[in-house]
């Protein structure tokens, strides 16, 4: 059985000391399999070239797809990231950029997971994809936790 569809307020407490947290990543929709994030920009976030960092897309998109793939995943499982691409097409120095994030395949043994990530004009600025692997829980844990 997937896991409940957590509040707003809950996936972003998730965040507190963890990456995401730390970046100031925030999620704004959720449902089943459709994520909306934001991460507002400032200097620590931006390329000694000015630009936005790269890796600041790249997390604010893996971690929208990330916890979109624990919604999917059936109890007791848990995933690991086994692929991911982005395509850059654009940048933003200031501003809130935006996340979407939508499962394209929700398997028994994988996930794959579409991402747009937009400036704050509503221009598309990266393109990402990954796919995960669904880690079921060894006989052991299973018996543990029974």
């Amino acid at each position: 059985m997937p896991q409940p569809i957590p509040t707003l307020d809950e996936l972003n407490a998730r965040n507190a000391g963890y990456l995401p947290g730390l970046i100031g990543l925030k999620f704004t929709h959720v449902e089943r399999t459709l994520l909306r994030s934001e991460l507002t920009l400032r200097p620590e976030l931006l390329a000694p070239n000015g630009f936005l960092h790269a890796a600041a897309i790249i997390a604010l998109a893996d971690t929208t797809a990330g916890y979109g793939t624990r919604l999917l995943l059936p109890d007791g499982a848990n995933f690991t990231t086994i692929e991911l691409k982005s395509n850059h097409l654009g940048t933003a120095r200031e501003g809130t950029i935006t996340c979407e994030a939508r499962n394209v395949h929700a398997g028994r043994s994988t996930q794959v997971w579409d991402a747009e990530v937009r400036s704050p004009e509503g221009k598309i600025i990266a393109l990402f994809r990954c796919t995960q692997a669904v880690l079921s829980p060894r006989s052991d844990e299973r018996t543990a936790a029974g």
